[in-house]
This record gives structure tokens, C-alpha cells and sequence, in this order.
């Protein structure tokens, strides 16, 4: 398996997850089909499903975490020393050259990415786009409305 860069906030935070899941939500499922097994025929028990549904759910879960922990590169962006040039980690403040707006968005893994916070995934067309630009440098990036220019204002790693 490749490995999967996360910055060290949403190695925490998949950390934190994973914790939940072993010790609330597995052993609430398992009480949960222990009771449901209580009520007798369990051909015609639909919280018996039900609960057998979520447990196979949450195991799911557990094991992607846990494949993704254990193939994951932690970044801390405030490490490190790219000289100025965009890389994995960045805070990257962009101008749109047509209209002159701002935008920040920081570049994170896949698990991390929220746009609504300026968290983009490593994999999206403008992450790409801008990997290794510094400051002046211009980004092109094919958007769904059509090409979208950028000009990198600032490269900070925080």
C-alpha cells in the first residue's frame, strides 16, 4: 500500500475517531444485538438487523482507520522548510486574477479536506495545480465553469 501523507491534526483526528468506535460505539452495537437476541425469533427481528447492520458498519470502519494510520506519512506543516514552494501541508493564499478576490485553502490529506474551513485534498485539480509554485507565480486550474487563473500572494507553512 502506498503511503497516504496526513498532517499531524487529522492523524489526531482519525485517532480520535477510531478511539470512539472501540469504546462507545462497538460496545453499545454488541449490547444492542445481545438484547435484540433477548426477544427470541431473530427471523422476523428488525432490531436484530438493524444492530447487526451498524456492528458490521463500525468493523468496517475500524479497519479503514486503522489500514490508513498504519500507511500514513504525518506531516507538520509548521516542520516544514520547502524554501517558499508549494508542497503538501502549505497555507497557500490565492488572488483570482478575473475578479480580484482572495482565497487561502491549506493542502491536506484526503480524510482532512473541508472546503468550508479552506481545507483542500492533495488530489484535487487546484492542489495539483499548485504543487511546487512559490509567491508571483500564476496557477491555471480546469475548473467545472471552465479555466480559472490564480496568481500565489503567499506561501505559509502553519
Amino acid at each position: 500500500m502506498a503511503t497516504i501523507p496526513i498532517t499531524k491534526r487529522g492523524a489526531a483526528k482519525l485517532k480520535a475517531e477510531l478511539h470512539k468506535l472501540k469504546t462507545v460505539d462497538r460496545p453499545w452495537v454488541i449490547n444492542a444485538i445481545a438484547e435484540a437476541r433477548a426477544q427470541g425469533d431473530l427471523s422476523e427481528n428488525a432490531e436484530y438487523e438493524v444492530a447487526k447492520d451498524r456492528q458490521g458498519f463500525i468493523e468496517g470502519r475500524i479497519q479503514e482507520i486503522e489500514g490508513k494510520l498504519s500507511a500514513s506519512q504525518i506531516i507538520e506543516p509548521a516542520d516544514l522548510n520547502a524554501g517558499g514552494r508549494v508542497v503538501f501541508g502549505a497555507t497557500v493564499k490565492l488572488e483570482d486574477v478575473a475578479s480580484g478576490s482572495m482565497v487561502t485553502y491549506q493542502i491536506v490529506g484526503e480524510d482532512e479536506a473541508d472546503i468550508k474551513l479552506g481545507l483542500i485534498n492533495i488530489g484535487s485539480p487546484i492542489a495539483r495545480a499548485m504543487i511546487g509554485k512559490e509567491e508571483g507565480d500564476s496557477v491555471e486550474v480546469q475548473a467545472p465553469g471552465g479555466i480559472k487563473h490564480y496568481e500565489v500572494v503567499a506561501v505559509s507553512y502553519v
